[in-house]
Order: C-alpha cells, then sequence, then structure tokens
C-alpha cells in the first residue's frame, strides 16, 4: 500500500459513453489530468460497463504507462464464477482484458448474506490468498454492502482480508440499510484500512434540491460533490475515497481540492447536517445509479433512470419528469408497470431498495390514464 500516493482514486464505473460505447478520447484526457495531478489510484470490475471499462482502462491507461506509475483494483463478482475452478480462468481473463500481470488490489466483490455462501463454497478467498503469493495480487480485501454484523462475521471469518471497501456518505451515514457509520466502526475495530465507495452518492449528493445547494452555496467555497467526498476523507483509517468521474471537469474539480486536502471545518459539517435534514425531509428514492438491478431484468426496465425521473416530479412538480419517463427511459414493455415482480433485482441493489414497490408507485405517478 506503499505506492498510493494520495488518498483519492479514479473510479472506472461511470465514464463518458458516446453512445454504446466508452467515450475514449475524453476518457484518456482524464486519466492524464488525473495522474499528472499526483494521483495514482484505479478501481474497476468486469461487470463495470458490461466489461468495456477493464477494455478503456487498458486503452487509456495500462498501455500508454509504465506498471509502477498507477495502482490498480479488481474484483471477483459472484455471477462470473458458477465454480471453484472457474475463478483462475476468470481472474487470467480479468488481467488480459486490463493489460497487466498483476493487480495491486484483488477484492471480493460486494460481500454480503446474499453471496457470502457462494464465496465460501468456491473457496475463493483461498484462491486470492493463493494468487498473492504466486505474485498475481499485492493485497486481497472485499468490497461490501450488506449489515454490520455480517462484515463482522467476514472479518471474523477471514482475518486475512487487508482493506474492505464500503459504501459511506453523509446522506448514509446513519442509513439503517446502508449502515456506514456501523460497517465503517466494525472496519476500525479489526484494524482494516477503509476504501470509500459513492462518497456522492451515485451524483445524488451533486445535484441537490435547491435549498441544499442553497446551504453549500452560502458557504462561498467548493462544489457540492467537495463537500461529500471531504466528508468522507476525514474519517480516521480511510485508506481511499472513490469518484466514478464521467467528465473531465468532474476530474478537475476533484484534483482542485483533493490535491492538499482539508477535512471539513466546524462551519462546513454544520451545513452538511442541513442538507442531511433537507434530503431526509424528500421523499426521494435513494438510487446511486449503479445499474447491478437492470443487468438481470428479464424486462429491460431501465430501473435507475424511471427512480431519476420520479425523483425530478418530486423535486421540481413540473412536466419535464413525465417527458423524460415517456420519451427517454422507457419504451414499449419496459415502463415501469411491466415489472414482472420477480425480485431479481431487489436481490442485487446495493441500497435494499423495495424495487418492486418503488416501480408500482413510479407507475401510478406517470402512467396515470389520459383524461
Amino acid at each position: 500500500m506503499d505506492r498510493i500516493q494520495k488518498n483519492f482514486g479514479f473510479g472506472f464505473m461511470r465514464l463518458p459513453m458516446a453512445g454504446e460505447e466508452v467515450d475514449i478520447p475524453q476518457t484518456t484526457k482524464m486519466v492524464d489530468a488525473f495522474l499528472e495531478a499526483g494521483f495514482n489510484y484505479f478501481d474497476t470490475a468486469h461487470g463495470y460497463l458490461q466489461g468495456k471499462s477493464e477494455r478503456a482502462l487498458k486503452t487509456c491507461l495500462t498501455s500508454r504507462y509504465p506498471r509502477e506509475k498507477y495502482i490498480l483494483t479488481n474484483k471477483l463478482t459472484a455471477n462470473f464464477f458458477q465454480t471453484e475452478e472457474d475463478i483462475r480462468p476468470f481472474f487470467e481473463s480479468q488481467l488480459e482484458a486490463c493489460g497487466v500481470d498483476y493487480f495491486d488490489f484483488y477484492l471480493m466483490h460486494a460481500q454480503g448474506a446474499g453471496n457470502y455462501p457462494h464465496f465460501q463454497e468456491c473457496h475463493a478467498y483461498e484462491i486470492a490468498q493463493e494468487l498473492k503469493a504466486e505474485g498475481k495480487v499485492r493485497h486481497v480485501g472485499i468490497s461490501f454492502h450488506d449489515s454490520a454484523e455480517m462484515l463482522e462475521k467476514i472479518l471474523t471469518d477471514h482475518p486475512e482480508v487487508e482493506v474492505v471497501q464500503i459504501q459511506f456518505n453523509y446522506l448514509d451515514y446513519e442509513d439503517p440499510a446502508v449502515q456506514s457509520r456501523r460497517c465503517y466502526e466494525v472496519c476500525r475495530k479489526y484494524g482494516k484500512p477503509v476504501i470509500v465507495m459513492e462518497p456522492v452518492k451515485g451524483g445524488n449528493l451533486v445535484n441537490l434540491p435547491e435549498e441544499a445547494r442553497a446551504v453549500l452555496d452560502a458557504l462561498h467555497g467548493g462544489s457540492p460533490a467537495s463537500y461529500a467526498i471531504r466528508f468522507a476523507a476525514g474519517f480516521p483509517g480511510m485508506l481511499m475515497v472513490l469518484s466514478g468521474m464521467s467528465t473531465l471537469e468532474q476530474v478537475e474539480d476533484n484534483l482542485a481540492f483533493m490535491k492538499d486536502f482539508q477535512p471539513l471545518n466546524e462551519t462546513e459539517r454544520a451545513a452538511v447536517e442541513k442538507v442531511q435534514a433537507i434530503f431526509h425531509s424528500k421523499n426521494l428514492i435513494p438510487c446511486t445509479a449503479c445499474r447491478y438491478c437492470t443487468d438481470g431484468c428479464p424486462q429491460h426496465i431501465a430501473i435507475p433512470d424511471i427512480f431519476a425521473a420520479r425523483n425530478a416530479k418530486e423535486l421540481h412538480k413540473d412536466w419535464n419528469a413525465d417527458y423524460y419517463y415517456h420519451n427517454v427511459c422507457t419504451a414499449p414493455g419496459r415502463r415501469a408497470s411491466d415489472c414482472l415482480q420477480c425480485g431479481k433485482c431487489e436481490k442485487v441493489c446495493p441500497q435494499h431498495l423495495p424495487i418492486r414497490e418503488l416501480l408500482q408507485e413510479a407507475a401510478g405517478v406517470f402512467e396515470k390514464p389520459q383524461a
């Protein structure tokens, strides 16, 4: 971990897109700016952008810079291996896709009560340790989406885990579903460095309600993203805070306040607490648009887009959200009311959202019979 230069990382999950493909020219500029500013940590997973994230890393980063210039994290995801024998071939395919001989960090992905037994049955943790002994992995860790009790069980079962990646932001800090604070405290109890994901909650803490934005603007300081990321980075034991940046402007903004990182002061923390209260007073769906839910949806419903339209309707009370719902994020057979209620989406949702119920509510809002 001594090669980590700063505590801010580039998540390759929400890259700029040109149609269905990654916008390589813009992503290359983003990578260059990130490295030139003295940062070197990159994070990916095979499922991000349906495999395009890994390939974009090879094109924009690993084929252009010497291996010692960057730190690369990848993950072992449950739905890409069925048996113990599948793990090594999958891992080797990840190395090839990324264009590297080893990963600095290799994480057991999205650990929780749902998929942890599968990792145990397939001896995934043990195989990761073998890969480390062979020099193909430098550090083994987990990314985690579940209760603090489940995290404690995993760290008890596997004390060899070196780092834990958790969702952590000021909106989820006391959330009973995400349990950011409680999971962080478990990491501290077991002496595990923390990698933060979703510090801006998928953009929710950037695209603020008007009254919340006004609270932060009154500080006459940084962007909404700056307060969210600095909140997360200011806690002891935070090894890395990731941001899934999708424009060069986002990269430049984040680098500006993370180059010489300063934790939130008392005035800024008080403002953040006001923003928390405003969010909690709204009837908003806390979706981060990770799109884990869409991969297995038999109806191919754009669930995060529908939830974004629903939140926009709640915030702005105008016709724009209706237009977006009917003309952009749905199609025949792919409306909220077309949900089959199979529940596949809810099994993989990191936010533990009642997606089926929320889709029914969205259908009631947007699909009312025309008068």
